[in-house]
């Protein structure tokens, strides 16, 4: 039986302990942390749940090992809704996160993977999933390029959150139809953002670098843009990335406007920044349309 979803999200899922601290520790030093949060975590994973909490609807596809982490990671993908049978379970360990963020927002990350490796290109059979978009994270690329060269074939728009310059993302920046990349992407791949998107047009139909609280820019085809960033006091900047691709990717299975679909995404990105943790920032359908519908200033449209 075919399951019919809006975004199917393909990648990382880890489980995220968030310290909060006063400051971030330098060498040698021990430091007491204010208060712990513990979730689920990873790139796509963090996306099929802001999908879902979006009020769309999304699977994941990617590993959690047979272990604790593991087991409460998938319980909580399951209640926030999100489709869960392309998810493979093994011996390796689930990917964890520790996280020390800072009463600025700013976080400082340390990720353990152990032996756990990229599923191999067989791994999962996606022929009982029919999304109306794939969102890949570049952290499975075995299962992610033919994946994303079938979803061509078949004219389903593919979008790749390339959050750094890794094997993974750099497989698939000229397998998809919507590259947004971070600014740490950008600045990875070019002397400035603004090369970056020149040049990474020339890979993608379509581009959207994000940059903070300095908002986004993008090129889709001639034309070249910016909008600017929701204002906000940020308490943690964790997942706001994640937030974004999940309602862009969300946005682009409802068909939206393009300059809708940016401040669509731009909204759950800034309101993800207002709680502490990744998972618990991503926004309710309510508190999202609440700041979506505020009105945006400053958007730019140019032609090149």
């Amino acid at each position: 039986m075919t399951v019919n979803i809006d975004v199917l999200c393909v990648g990382h899922a880890s489980y995220d302990l968030v310290f909060s601290a006063s400051r971030h520790p330098g060498a040698n030093e021990k430091i007491a942390a204010d208060s712990l949060l513990s979730c689920g975590g990873g790139p796509a994973a963090n996306a099929a749940v802001c999908v879902a909490k979006l009020g769309f609807t999304s699977a994941f596809a990617g590993y959690l090992g047979r272990d604790l982490y593991g087991d409460r990671h998938i319980q909580e993908l399951k209640d926030y809704g999100v489709n869960t049978q392309l998810i493979m379970r093994g011996a390796f360990p689930t990917p964890l996160s520790a996280i020390i963020v800072k009463p600025d927002g700013k976080r400082c990350l340390i990720n353990y993977k152990g032996d756990t490796q990229a599923l191999s290109a067989h791994a999962l059979d996606f022929m009982n999933v029919a999304a109306k978009v794939v969102l890949f994270d570049g952290h499975e690329p075995f299962i992610s390029v033919p994946l994303a060269e079938q979803a061509r074939h078949r004219k389903i728009p593919t979008v790749l959150d390339a959050g750094s310059v890794h094997t993974g993302t750099l497989a698939l920046l000229s397998c998809v139809d919507y590259l947004v990349c971070s600014e740490k992407f950008a600045g990875q791949y070019a002397d400035d953002e603004h090369n970056a998107l020149s040049q990474l047009a020339e890979l993608a139909p379509v581009v959207v670098i994000t940059l903070g609280e300095r908002g986004l820019i993008w090129q889709r085809g001639n034309e070249q843009g910016a909008v600017p960033a929701y204002p906000v006091t940020a308490v943690d900047t964790t997942g706001a990335g994640d937030a974004f691709h999940g309602a862009f990717a969300a946005a682009l299975a409802a068909g939206m406007e393009w300059q809708m679909l940016l401040r669509y995404a731009s909204a759950a990105g800034a309101l993800c920044c207002l709680q502490k943790g990744a998972r618990l920032g991503l926004p309710s359908r309510k508190a999202h349309a609440l700041l979506f519908n505020q009105p945006l200033s400053n958007n730019q449209l140019t032609k090149k």
